[in-house]
């Protein structure tokens, strides 16, 4: 590669480094290997850089390598990780808010620490039971922050499998989430049974279920 093409990778794709490692740890509940995993997409990335058009996302073609890295490397083995040891073994290595994405600066109270490693498990769990195109549209949508049109370009569908994925994945980790909503004040006792499946209503909106996991 061109000193002047790897200049510009380095200075357009290693931005979203972050990004791409929260999601890897999302999808991998592993530390060591989402590390893996955005190393194997960065290298992908990098030898296939002239075809990245000018314009457009580098997020969205950065997050569709990751997406396809993961599945070549990780969905065929249908591996079953055991919750407990995962979150022993990341979040004293990466840190509380480091586990999903957002890095801080000051040291959290204990008593919110552990409300939030609570949160925090159960999310991740909740995510490894939902099926894997369902968990890739709702971590898009509701944890990085994608447009519906960058989603179906990563996840390589129309914008409305898109929705349907997110309002399907949202409905499974409702029913999954629901109890510990309650216990944060999120959702009503009753809303198991009496939500419009038609609209969002007191769907447990993931990004701000996390949010308040960590009030």
């Amino acid at each position: 590669m061109e000193i002047t093409a790897r200049q510009e990778f380095e200075a357009t794709a290693l931005p979203q480094l972050d990004a791409l490692y929260g999601a890897a740890l999302r999808l991998t509940r592993n530390a060591a290997e989402a590390e893996d995993l955005v190393q194997d997409a960065y290298v992908r990335a990098y030898r296939f850089w002239h075809t990245f058009k000018s314009g457009t996302s580098v997020r969205a073609w950065l997050f569709t390598i990751l997406r396809n890295t993961f599945i070549n490397r990780y969905h065929r083995a249908n591996r079953n990780r055991a919750a407990t040891h995962d979150l022993e073994a990341q979040l004293p290595a990466i840190g509380v808010e480091a586990a999903v994405g957002h890095p801080t600066t000051s040291m959290p109270n204990p008593e919110l620490a552990l409300g939030a490693r609570i949160t925090r498990e159960r999310i991740m769990t909740a995510l490894e039971s939902v099926p894997e195109d369902y968990r890739m549209a709702v971590i898009l949508a509701d944890l990085e922050g994608l447009a519906y049109k960058e989603i179906a370009e990563i996840m390589d569908c129309p914008i409305g499998t898109v929705m349907s994925r997110i309002f399907r994945g949202r409905k499974l980790l409702h029913k999954l989430l629901h109890d510990h909503a309650v216990e944060l004040g999120f959702a009503n006792p009753g809303d198991r049974n009496h939500r419009d499946e038609h609209t969002r209503g007191n769907t447990v909106h993931i990004e701000d279920y996390r949010m308040r996991g960590q009030a």
